[in-house]
C-alpha cells in the first residue's frame, strides 16, 4: 500500500453481512473487482479510482449494530497524535492504535455525531 498526502482520504470500508453478495453487486454496478486479503470475509477492492478500499465482514466494532454504510480512512502522519486531538474535540476512541502488519498504523474512531471513521499512518514496512 502506497503513503497518502496527510489528511486526505486515503481508504474507504465497505462492511456487508453478505461479503459474496456484495463483492457480485459492486462487480457488475461499477465494475469493481476484488482480492481477497487478511482474514476470512476481507477483499481488497480494485475500484480503479486510486483510492485504497477493502469489502468486508460486518462486525461488531461497539455495543449495539454496526457498522454501516462506508468506512473512510484519513490519512495521518501521527496517530497519537490524531487521536488525542479527536477525543479532545467530542471524539470516541473505538479502537486504540493498533499496527497492521504490511500497512502501518491505524486508530479507529467515532466523531460527534457517531459516524464510524479511521485515522492511518501508512508504512509498509510495519510489523
Amino acid at each position: 500500500m502506497d503513503s497518502a498526502p496527510p489528511f486526505q482520504i486515503s481508504h474507504f470500508s465497505i462492511n456487508a453481512a453478505d461479503v459474496e453478495r456484495a463483492s457480485r453487486f459492486y462487480g457488475t454496478v461499477f465494475g469493481w473487482k476484488f482480492q481477497a486479503w487478511g482474514p476470512p470475509g476481507f477483499f481488497l477492492v480494485d475500484s480503479g479510482g486510486g483510492i485504497h478500499g477493502s469489502l468486508q465482514q460486518r462486525r461488531q466494532q461497539f455495543e449495539g449494530e454496526g457498522p454501516w454504510g462506508f468506512e473512510c480512512t484519513v490519512s495521518v502522519e501521527d496517530v497519537d497524535k490524531s487521536l488525542a486531538l479527536i477525543e479532545a474535540n467530542g471524539g470516541t476512541i473505538v479502537y486504540p492504535k493498533s499496527t497492521i502488519p504490511g500497512v502501518g498504523d491505524i486508530g479507529v474512531f467515532l466523531d460527534p455525531e457517531n459516524n464510524l471513521a479511521c485515522v492511518a499512518r501508512y508504512d509498509p514496512n510495519a510489523r
